[in-house]
């Protein structure tokens, strides 16, 4: 009976890191000021879009791109279409992009098609790239927003990813709540902390300088938090940018969410298993710094947080353990972070008391939620990337 209170305590401990983290960034930020940065010249970017059968929804990715408020010589969209079936290619070169076929069915997958990218591309001619999934526009400011953080060379950043169907169901409405509440809030902290922000994927740019000395190692179903986790251990700023904002279809329905929350969860694990031994061993960063990125690698994830304290709630009261009031205590102070961020991006939402009514979903979504955390164990691993369903 000893044993289960120990593995509730050891979860507890680590749940509470991500509120730990935020309070030193808190008190380490007050009093601080970062300025913008100023640059003579406007950087140069390539925007790499990887897109496997996108022939619905890349035109309008490519436009958006094509029609941003910056100068068209200091900005190329190529768009990687990636051992396609339908007409991605016709389609991307048709709206102005310059179009990369791949045809590689032995190795497929958004990291594998970037890697190969990379290759193809003369890098020397641009500061940064920035990594736009196919299923995204972005807002006509989303480059001179980015410009305002130069030099790019030697940093990574993390645009503000947004929803662009909130008002579609109760879960993307929950989804651009949580956006809001870590690009309102959570990261600017890290920003104005020096602390690095996470890489998600979407909207990620990478200075050249940084893909020179570095390269493109990341291979995992979770490129975006292998990228974050190898470039913290290297020293690598990465900084969030809420200004830079684009818009992502998110899953609408449990069905649609199930095979990308697997694969996130998986690809999550396996990052937090190979790199968070070398993010604590590095030299290159302090101990503030390998303390956050230890609370973001092990972050289950706000709603799986949830599903995790309820359970080991459960069971602590079930057991009926000495220590169960205490266990109880740690279990639950981390919530009250999660709370705050979420009573945020509620706040921020255009239609605060719709967003609030779709939290009535919930306690069903978080059960779900916790099941398919634990069906994605069978993931973890060098397991083949899945494309998620469009709409």
């Amino acid at each position: 009976m000893t044993v289960i209170p120990i593995v509730i305590a050891v979860a507890a401990a680590a749940l509470l890191l991500p509120a730990v983290s935020d309070s030193l960034c808190l008190l380490r930020s007050l009093g601080r000021r970062r300025g913008r940065s100023e640059s003579g010249n406007l950087p140069s970017l390539l925007f790499l879009v990887p897109a496997h059968d996108e022939e619905e929804l890349i035109g309008d990715c490519v436009r958006s791109l094509r029609t941003l408020d910056y100068p068209a010589d200091r900005s190329a969209v190529v768009v990687i279409a990636d051992n396609c079936s339908d007409r991605t290619a016709e389609r991307a070169a048709a709206n102005g992009a310059m179009c990369l076929e791949r045809r590689d069915t032995a190795r497929p997958g958004k990291p594998r098609a970037i890697a190969w990218a990379l290759t193809q591309v003369q890098l020397n001619r641009h500061d940064a790239v920035i990594i736009i999934d196919a299923d995204t526009t972005v807002d006509p400011g989303f480059a001179r927003a980015l410009s305002r953080t130069a030099p790019l060379e030697h940093k990574a950043m993390q645009a503000y990813f947004d929803v662009a169907n909130p008002q579609e169901s109760a879960l993307t409405r929950m989804a651009a709540v949580l956006a809001a509440a870590n690009f309102r809030v959570a990261y600017p902290l890290k920003r104005r902390a020096g602390v690095n922000a996470p890489l998600l994927g979407n909207g990620m740019g990478i200075g050249t300088g940084v893909l020179a000395a570095h390269g493109w190692k990341a291979f995992t179903i979770a490129e975006d938090w292998e990228l974050y986790a190898r470039y913290t251990a290297e020293g690598v700023s990465i900084e969030a940018v809420p200004d830079a904002r684009l818009f992502a279809q998110e899953a609408s329905s449990l069905d649609q969410s199930s095979t990308q929350r697997q694969r996130w969860t998986a690809g999550k694990l396996t990052v937090l298993a190979r790199h968070l031994g070398a993010v604590l061993r590095s030299r290159r960063i302090g101990l503030r710094q390998k303390l956050d990125a230890a609370a973001e690698l092990s972050a289950p994830g706000p709603v799986v947080h949830l599903g995790v304290v309820i359970a080991a709630s459960l069971a602590v009261l079930l057991l009926d353990a000495p220590v169960a009031a205490w266990l109880l205590v740690a279990l639950w102070i981390p919530i009250l972070r999660l709370a705050i961020y979420t009573l945020i991006g509620l706040a921020a939402q255009p239609d605060p008391r719709g967003a609030a009514v779709a939290f009535l979903f919930l306690p069903a979504y978080a059960a779900w939620r916790l099941a398919t955390a634990v069906i994605s164990l069978k993931m973890v691993g060098d397991k083949p990337w899945v494309r998620t369903a469009r709409r």
